[in-house]
């Protein structure tokens, strides 16, 4: 039996049974790797202080509220670099001792990590931090340029997790908190709940909850002008073990949750739990992958009324032997088709001992369990939860688990992508200059970078990854204002623009980018931001096919001349500006191909053995969707023995005709000092001999003799030392003695030289 059940989750999600191609190849690359410094990125980190892992965009206020570890921020938002103000939340050497002693980490564990923020009705945030494994919720304002916690601090347990590493979320919807963590020290009583005077929770059941990792809540207002009277929603994805399938070892499911936000609870049965807790699988099917992806984040987007609602989720592997990464996109529509009318799950006993859950074919309670308290159900007289009948209660509680799965839009990924796992992902919709709309995905990965990327008609473009921190440093949080993208990580927060054009700079490189921000403008004779202004007359933009015949093709490349040695290795650089465009050299005109001799790399030709049979001009061009880049040219000559000879002979005449001039000047002044001294105008040494003895026994100590030139023994200023022949005679004559002799000392240190 066991292997039974083994094969039919094998079966389930074994390529066999997917449908429908996928939105990208496995192998999709980004068609540009960007640094932070050609994207406008700024970053803001603290010293001492980690863990950027909470954001509040206020933008009433123009400020991003920034929580880390025992540190809240309130930082500009359009330039997070500039700290408005800063509160510091720290554990008290109390609650660390005590921390410590129940076995945590005093270091790491036994801090205060910030979790929560939130806005309230009345524009004062609600705050919430692990403190040292006692969680602790406190109010906290913005006003007159500082932040400041209100001091009313409140029990945390429930709203905010223990442990700090333990995955969690929540959501402040009409002012009141609902959060999905562990409710105890151990994290071994997952709830989602409801923070109220109605407080609300979930079972402590392995049927609701089995081991639950939480991701994400999102509030749908499914209840505003619904012709059905329907309530809102509260919505959760996490991923849990799924207990409708036993094998050898535990099988992780994703899945989507959702409760009623009207609920109370019932009057006997599920007296303060949820009536409306239901839960199905959430499918992302990924082919080559027999075991299925885990949700890691979610983002939902709403362009017009609840029902244009999407739910966007990165899902990564269970398996450290998998190394995709996907990203699936789910219908609101469909959530509500398969809580609303699809069938339900059942547990059943089979050889006494074993549960196996299939699905349930008998009757269904009316009003259904698990639905809000619409228009049907106060036409039954049941205008609350508390008035729904024990069988239908009964019936839920039993069984919350829906049969049926959610299928991803279009029943495939968006994106596949192998490489560094996804961790977090937002969406914003971009305006194009034909006017339709355009989902853009900013992709957070472990390795620290964001993927930015768009699907055009089923085709995925992943239009350039951005490194913004170490690879050991994953992406934590993404937020989206505007045009800002806020990323934050363990060791810091860099803020980027979604927008940035500039980073183009031909026509064909901005066309063929097909990033939906950006068109070449023609009258500017740059690559700009589309607006509601822009025309097809004057911006040339083209996403569907990258269609860049209307640019004007310019060869701005140079040439470069260079010289190699026989036999050596000659490398000559060549960057393309799209990892999409396949490079291709040539040498005089004539393609290169790979050889012994040859060998072509992505940014570079190498050449071996280097001989006189590779000299000549050489051309790197790139070719994308057939549009043709020359990006620079080399002019390629050995250096010979003969003309290093024909040099030296050169050189040497050169210094023959310079020895010949030494030698006649030296005899012309040879000839001008007889002249003088036969006129007596030079007077001969032996003259002054017995004068120059006498003064030589009357000062002995001025026969020791260097000049003193600058004794600073600061060999950096050597240049400081130098001086024109001038200068030097004006402190020569500074040094003449009364007598007309100079004077004279050692030098004591070689430094002074």
């Amino acid at each position: 039996m066991f292997l039974l059940a083994v094969l039919c989750v094998l079966y389930i999600w074994s390529p066999a049974t997917l449908t429908g191609g996928l939105g990208s190849t496995p192998n999709t690359i980004p068609r540009k790797t960007v640094p932070i410094g050609s994207n406008g990125g700024r970053l803001f980190r603290e010293e001492g202080i980690w863990n950027y892992t909470t954001m509040l965009l206020r933008e009433d206020l123009n400020v991003l509220i920034l929580g880390a570890r025992e540190a809240i921020f309130a930082l500009d938002l359009d330039d997070i670099t500039v700290k408005k103000a800063m509160v510091k939340w720290a554990v008290t050497d109390t609650e660390r001792k005590e921390c410590s002693n129940k076995g945590k980490d005093a270091t790491n564990d036994c801090k205060n990590y910030i979790r929560i923020l939130h806005k309230r009705n009345n524009d004062t945030m609600y705050v919430c931090g692990t403190k040292a494994f006692i969680p602790t919720c406190d109010y906290m304002s913005f006003a007159d340029g500082n932040l400041v916690l209100e001091g009313k601090q409140e029990d945390g347990k429930g709203k905010c997790p223990f442990d700090p590493s333990q995955r969690y979320t929540s959501e402040m919807v009409d002012g009141v908190l609902y959060s999905a963590t562990s409710l105890n020290f151990r994290g071994s009583e997952p709830v989602m709940m409801r923070s109220s005077e109605e407080s609300i929770r979930t079972e402590f059941s392995s049927t609701w909850l089995s081991e639950p990792n939480f991701i994400h809540m999102a509030h749908i207002r499914e209840g505003e002008s619904n012709p059905e009277g329907d309530d809102d929603k509260i919505y959760l994805f996490f991923s849990e073990t799924a207990v409708e399938y036993d094998s050898y070892t535990k099988v992780d499911v994703s899945r989507v949750a959702r409760v009623c936000k009207g609920d109370l609870g019932g009057l006997r049965t599920l007296q303060r739990k949820w009536t409306s807790f239901l839960k199905a699988r959430l499918d992302c099917p990924v082919p080559n992958n027999n075991v299925p992806l885990l949700v890691q984040d979610v983002f939902h987007l709403c362009p017009g009324d609840s029902t244009t609602c999407m739910f966007y989720a990165v899902f990564t592997p269970q398996l450290d032997s998998s190394q995709y990464s996907a990203v699936c996109a789910y219908k609101i529509e469909d959530i509500k088709t398969v809580f609303s009318k699809g069938k339900f799950k059942t547990p059943v006993t089979v050889e006494t001992s074993f549960v196996k859950w299939v699905m349930y074919s008998g009757d269904i309670p009316d009003p259904r369990p698990g639905a809000c308290i619409d228009n049907h159900a106060k036409q039954m007289g049941f205008t609350k939860s508390l008035d729904l009948p024990d069988k239908t209660l009964q019936f839920v509680k039993e069984k919350p688990l829906m049969d049926q799965a959610v299928k991803a839009s279009g029943e495939k990924p968006l994106l596949v992508k192998r490489g560094a796992a996804f961790t977090r992902i937002v969406v914003a919709t971009a305006m194009a200059l034909d006017g339709t709309s355009h989902q853009v995905m900013f992709i957070g990965t472990k390795s620290g970078s964001v993927l930015k990327a768009v699907n055009y008609d089923g085709e995925m473009v992943i239009i350039e990854e951005i490194q913004l921190f170490e690879s050991s440093q994953p992406v934590k949080i993404l937020r989206l204002s505007n045009t800002k993208l806020y990323v934050g990580s363990e060791v810091g927060v860099v803020q980027l623009s979604i927008n940035e054009c500039g980073q183009y700079h031909t026509c064909l490189d901005c066309v063929l980018a097909r990033n939906p921000y950006c068109g070449w403008d023609l009258n500017a004779d740059q690559c700009s931001t589309v607006n509601s202004t822009n025309t097809a007359g004057t911006v040339i933009q083209s996403l569907s096919d990258g269609d860049a015949r209307g640019c004007q093709l310019r060869d701005n490349s140079k040439t470069v001349s260079m010289s190699f040695v026989h036999g050596n290795t000659v490398k000559l650089w060549c960057q393309p500006y799209s990892n999409l465009a396949e490079v291709q050299w040539q040498l005089n005109g004539k393609p290169i191909e790979a050889s012994d001799t040859f060998q072509i790399l992505s940014d570079s030709l190498m050449i071996f053995n280097s001989s006189a049979d590779i000299s000549g001009h050489y051309t790197c061009s790139s070719v994308e969707r057939n549009y043709k880049t020359q990006h620079i040219a080399y002019d390629l000559k050995m250096w010979s023995a003969s003309g290093t000879t024909a040099l030296l002979h050169d050189v040497k005449g050169k210094e023959n005709t310079l020895v010949a001039m030494v030698v006649v000047l030296s005899l012309i002044l040879a000839m001008l000092v007889i002249w003088n001294v036969y006129r007596g105008h030079l007077p001969l040494p032996f003259c002054h001999r017995s004068e120059e003895s006498q003064y030589v026994n009357q000062r002995p100590e001025q026969k020791r003799a260097s000049l003193t030139v600058n004794s600073n023994t600061n060999n950096n200023h050597v240049n400081d030392q130098r001086f024109s022949s001038s200068r030097e005679m004006d402190r020569l004559s500074t040094t003449v003695g009364s007598s007309g002799q100079i004077s004279f000392k050692y030098i004591d240190d070689e430094s002074e030289i």
